[in-house]
């Protein structure tokens, strides 16, 4: 059976998120640990008893999700359900990355602490004048076919994000780029236009200046080939090089995420099963909307590890 893993990025976490993986597995409760002294965090009290907003800073939500990711990637290791083709949808990519031998555990929980710290820098840095940045997600419309219209529209301030599925679009933008946005796509016929819970405008050129110094950060960290067949949010193609997944790695924060042409490249690789590895089901809905043929399996908990099992 080929299987595909995919990894899910900011917005999926929760209060209590991998407790029962830790309770179930010495090898997940020594990443807990090697994840605390790596960063300087007590990563138990984080993911089990942080706050909602706690969760959501950055910093501590991009160490939490990737924690939890790579937890249950080597729990459904211990259990005999590996990945032959992995994919992680943004922040999810760098359990993608760690799972394909690209980064290695003691560079990684680091990598994604500083990752957020300085994504949470460059939002503080943008002009608040008119209202804070965001993001927002459309509903309804072509994604391509928004792509387009937005861009003979040139309107300022505002960019597209994520191509999460064939009917959704998220953007990033101004506080006035989203507020120009909604009226441009509702006109178009959006069925819904949803303002997202999100510290900053991610994936625009807004956070050139998180690029730049995470560029400055991963200078000296030692990003090898991949392992196994490893997909990038910027291309949509595969990651062949250790090289070419530092220079990806920089280029995701500004760049719009490709998932639907990762979904289709997976799909072109003759796959049987694919599993979304970490919290919550974002992605199993997205590869609902993308295929409906082949079921996305959840894997985020012991329970639904023991589901796939079945």
């Amino acid at each position: 059976m080929k299987t595909c893993f995919v990894f899910p990025g900011q917005g999926s976490q929760y209060q209590g998120m991998g407790k029962d993986l830790y309770e179930a597995s010495k090898e997940v409760r020594d990443l807990f640990q090697l994840a605390s002294d790596r960063c300087h965090i007590d990563t138990k009290a984080l993911l089990f008893e942080g706050t909602d907003e706690e969760l959501k800073a950055t910093d501590k939500a991009q160490l939490a999700i990737t924690l939890h990711n790579i937890a249950a990637a080597v729990y459904l290791r211990s259990v005999g359900i590996e990945a032959d083709i992995v994919a992680g949808h943004s922040l999810g990519e760098f359990a993608a990355l760690t799972y394909a031998g690209v980064l290695d555990y003691e560079a990684v929980f680091p990598l994604v602490q500083n990752r957020g710290l300085l994504m949470a820098k460059a939002s503080e840095n943008i002009d608040k004048s008119n209202g804070a940045p965001g993001m927002a997600a459309v509903i309804g419309l072509d994604p391509d076919v928004l792509a387009s219209e937005l861009l003979t529209a040139n309107i300022e301030g505002l960019y597209v994000a994520n191509f999460n599925s064939p009917k959704q679009l998220v953007l990033s933008g101004t506080a006035e780029g989203i507020t120009k946005g909604q009226s441009f796509c509702k006109d178009l016929g959006a069925r819904r236009y949803l303002p997202l819970k999100v510290s900053g405008p991610f994936h625009s050129p807004l956070m050139s200046e998180a690029a730049s110094d995470f560029e400055a950060y991963i200078k000296d960290i030692n990003f090898k080939d991949p392992n196994l067949s490893l997909y990038s949010n910027v291309t949509g193609a595969k990651i062949e090089k250790g090289s070419e997944a530092k220079d990806l790695a920089v280029k995701q924060i500004v760049s719009s995420v490709q998932w639907v042409k990762e979904e289709q490249a997976i799909l072109n690789e003759g796959i049987n099963r694919i599993v979304e590895v970490g919290p919550g089901s974002v992605l199993s809905g997205l590869w609902k909307a993308f295929n409906s043929d082949i079921k996305c399996h959840l894997a985020g908990t012991v329970e639904s590890v023991m589901n796939i099992q079945e």
